[in-house]
């Protein structure tokens, strides 16, 4: 609350890739400031430096010195039920002492309540598709997630996803060179990455780091099937075919909102045409948005 009496409330939307929080005000939702941090995935970062990410991300937002706010609310990549919820509020408890903000409730919920939030209208039930990084669909009921489809991460699941781009991308250049398929313009800009035009290059690439960093290999996908690469096309047309598959898991009604996001669903988003073709069958259009920071506030305001 500030001097004039108003409350404010801060939502946050912590993802795989990078952290944002936005303080607006309670009543109205006018936005008065915003920041960002590192990356925010509940499981897979550890629990000092997810702390410090979301207290980089809550400097940027808040006046200096901290204050008082009605609600924190959270929407975590890793922060459903089973682990990741309880390591999450650690965190954002943590850092909101590190930023010195004193809160009447702090709240964390699993990504897909955030993104789905975000849509149009705030809606309480429907479905909610997130395909960037990784890949993950939910069905909501009363605002909350209750049931799931992929979000398996990158070893056992996330088709459509980002990193699943990048590491089919790396399939198809593999293949091309060794002739079991057809050659791609994918090839080029993979070998640049990679140092080298050779299996050998290719492959050391792929598992020198953490796999998820094929993630960043997708937009050469992008680029390639812009350009008339077949293969690359392919890929993305697959790609779509998975996501729509993940939505079609979870029962979808005819005309029931489908809230989509993430860098490869949002607005403007290099799948979001291929989706809406696939899902239109089912009766659906999706909704993009450009990430859950919106739905986060929207939901923080709600239990004020």
């Amino acid at each position: 609350m500030n001097e004039s009496g108003i409350q404010w409330v801060v939502g946050v939307d912590a993802g795989g890739t990078r952290t944002r929080a936005r303080l607006a005000e309670a009543a109205g939702g006018r936005v008065l400031g915003e920041g960002a941090g590192g990356p925010g995935n509940a499981l897979s970062v550890p629990p000092d430096a997810l702390a410090r990410h979301l207290a980089e991300a809550l400097r940027g937002a808040l006046p200096p010195g901290g204050g008082s706010v009605a609600a924190v609310l959270g929407g975590f990549a890793g922060g459903g039920p089973g682990g990741g919820r309880e390591r999450a509020h650690a965190a954002l408890t943590a850092a909101l002492d590190l930023v010195g903000v004193r809160a009447g409730r702090v709240e964390v919920r699993g990504d897909a309540d955030v993104a789905f939030a975000a849509g149009t209208g705030t809606p309480a039930d429907g479905l909610v598709l997130i395909a960037g990084t990784g890949a993950a669909a939910a069905r909501v009921a009363g605002r909350r997630a209750v049931r799931a489809a992929d979000g398996d991460g990158w070893l056992l699941g996330d088709a459509g996803s980002g990193f699943w781009l990048g590491r089919e991308a790396l399939r198809a250049v593999l293949r091309a060179l060794d002739g079991r398929g057809p050659a791609t313009a994918l090839t080029g800009p993979v070998a640049a990455l990679c140092g080298g035009l050779t299996k050998e290059h290719v492959v050391r690439y792929a598992y020198a780091a953490e796999p998820v960093r094929l993630a960043a290999l997708s937009p050469l996908v992008v680029e390639a099937a812009a350009g008339g690469d077949e293969v690359a096309s392919a890929l993305l047309d697959e790609a779509a075919a998975e996501l729509a598959a993940t939505v079609t898991a979870l029962a979808p009604r005819p005309g029931e909102p489908l809230v989509v996001t993430g860098g490869l669903l949002g607005p403007g988003g290099p799948l979001l045409p291929r989706l809406r073709a696939r899902v239109a069958p089912l009766g659906l259009v999706p909704d993009p948005v450009r990430d859950g920071l919106a739905g986060a506030v929207a939901l923080a305001r709600l239990g004020v």
